[in-house]
């Protein structure tokens, strides 16, 4: 496996990154729906909604960053085009699938952190064009402190002002006694979402957040999980004997994890610093997060506080670069 180096973006503190993450976030909800984060753009369409509908109007076609002709430092492109003249000509309007931010994200600290940086910007969020998924799931029921959903329901979901709510794709409650089902279960769920009545090999995700565990495990993939790892065709995963937390579990697998358009990784705390270290600088050990820096490279982001890189030192750290609200001072 060759060194592949992704984006490394350090704050001194939690808040810091957890400010950072809902500008990475929110931009990536604007680069998606409106194919910039230029917010005089975004005004201009909003105040033309027949634009998005014209297919001479102005474009709001998904880059993926790693093709992306303006991408920024963030790994979220700035692209308009706009038809100008030939709009006005062209007055039959081409009705199109409605375009959604489609994102996948985990639980634990992730939901923390994404509880303290979006939740005060709601402002800035469509949340009624937000379809949100789960890359990983542990098997127990919702009201369980160990549930991925029921943290996300409590700290995000039920906190969401106004009558305009995203659409939530969990597991069925249901199916935690059988992994295998509530894998096959899921896995249908994103087929009939994704691919529809057309062919795909995977699902694309817009933005697919994951934080890493101090074993190196990220979703519920984990070190010597050789099978899992290895996995080439299937989208959701069951997994059994989990080696810390529930033991019953279902996980997104690495090709769907690296076919997203935005990877990134949010990393808290010194005691994730030994894993981080060998994450970066020991890529051929074959961690699942490094797999996955190798596997998406050049769409691939950490966000991380200083404590967490306590134990590397020969690193390139990055300044983000606040796209679609002011940079807090707390996130110097």
């Amino acid at each position: 496996m060759t060194t592949t180096v992704p984006l490394i973006y350090s704050f001194p503190e939690f808040l810091g990154v957890a400010d950072a993450v809902a500008d990475h976030v929110i931009s990536a909800q604007n680069q998606t729906l409106y194919n910039t984060t230029d917010p005089k753009q975004i005004e201009l369409i909003k105040s033309r909604p027949a634009l998005l509908k014209s297919s001479s109007g102005i474009s709001v076609t998904q880059q993926s960053p790693s093709h992306s002709p303006s991408q920024s430092q963030n790994g979220i492109s700035n692209n308009v085009t706009n038809g100008g003249s030939k709009a006005k000509k062209d007055k039959k309007i081409h009705k199109k699938q409605e375009v959604r931010f489609k994102i996948a994200i985990s639980g634990g600290s992730l939901i923390k952190i994404l509880h303290q940086g979006l939740l005060p910007r709601q402002e800035y969020i469509e949340w009624d064009k937000w379809d949100i998924y789960f890359a990983d799931e542990r098997l127990v029921p919702f009201d369980s402190p160990d549930s991925n959903y029921g943290q996300a329901k409590r700290e995000i979901f039920d906190l969401i002002e106004g009558d305009k709510k995203p659409n939530i794709y969990h597991i069925d409650e249901e199916l935690i006694d059988d992994n295998q089902e509530a894998a096959d279960d899921y896995e249908k769920q994103l087929i009939r979402n994704f691919a529809k009545k057309d062919s795909v090999k995977l699902p694309m995700f817009d933005l697919l957040l994951l934080g890493c565990a101090p074993d190196g495990h990220i979703a519920s993939l984990f070190p010597n999980f050789g099978e899992q790892l290895r996995e080439k065709l299937a989208w959701c995963l069951p997994v059994e004997n989990a080696p810390s937390g529930p033991k019953n579990r279902i996980t997104l697998s690495i090709p769907v994890i690296c076919h997203a358009a935005r990877v990134t990784f949010v990393v808290e705390g010194k005691t994730k610093a030994p894993i981080i270290r060998t994450i970066m600088e020991r890529p051929e050990k074959g961690l699942p997060s490094s797999i996955v820096n190798e596997g998406a490279a050049g769409r691939v982001s950490w966000f991380v506080d200083d404590a967490a890189l306590n134990d590397l030192y020969d690193i390139t750290k990055k300044k983000y670069k606040f796209l679609s609200f002011p940079e807090p001072a707390t996130a110097t």
